[in-house]
């Protein structure tokens, strides 16, 4: 892959370590798709659905895709980018079932509950480097990071998921026939939010704790 564009700002060889998501939906397919452009390989894919054809309005994913498992499709898309990443992906189509992990993981997944029980599982974990998170509604999105090694920064993100799955669908917005709604500019303006602070850790720089982001209203806000 040539990366001459951005090669003096970003080095992907620099590190070795994995790269988890978990969840290939709306965020996951979005994070997994930037990563591939700035040339980092070693991806873990982890999603038991399928591709169905609402997923195309908000997610990477096109007409050819529709009822492929999401991990192939995914694969695939990203693949085109760069084929490289075929040598060392993994694809788990069953899912995250309590498997330990290491590197960098990206928690994608719609379930707050399943998302707060990786961190938990996680939390004495020395092989993680660190966690981001990303919450999006129809408008407005959060994007949560910490870094691993700092024990504050682990705590404070896990009580960000000090609610349930239950009550977060009902902050969810639905159309009038219980669709949940999303649409893609917020999806990629906090996907980029979230990229760009793993690649500014990856360079040596501190993580942002939280990243507030209205992308209609042209609103941010970085702590």
């Amino acid at each position: 892959m040539d990366l001459s564009k951005s090669y003096e700002y970003f080095q992907p060889e620099k590190q070795k370590d994995r790269i988890h998501i978990i969840g290939c939906g709306s965020v996951g397919s979005t994070v997994a798709y930037m990563l591939a452009r700035t040339g980092v390989t070693s991806f873990t894919l982890w999603d038991f659905d399928t591709v169905e054809p609402h997923n195309l309005a908000n997610q990477m994913f096109r007409q050819k895709d529709i009822h492929k498992p999401k991990v192939d499709a995914l694969l695939d898309i990203i693949c085109e980018i760069n084929p490289e990443i075929a040598d060392t992906a993994k694809l788990k189509p069953d899912g995250w079932n309590g498997q330990q992990l290491s590197g960098y993981v990206f928690l994608c997944v719609d379930n707050i509950d399943l998302r707060r029980q990786i961190v938990e599982m996680h939390m004495d974990n020395p092989y993680v480097k660190a966690m981001f998170d990303f919450r999006t509604r129809l408008e407005d999105a959060q994007h949560y990071a910490a870094d691993w090694s700092d024990y504050k920064m682990k705590k404070d993100f896990l009580n960000s998921m000090n609610f349930s799955h239950d009550e977060a669908k009902e902050e969810t917005p639905v159309s009038a026939c219980n669709v949940t709604l999303s649409v893609c500019p917020t999806v990629l303006v906090i996907c980029a939010r979230g990229v760009a602070n793993f690649m500014n850790f990856w360079n040596g720089k501190p993580l942002k704790k939280l990243i507030l982001d209205d992308a209609f209203n042209f609103i941010c806000d970085a702590f």
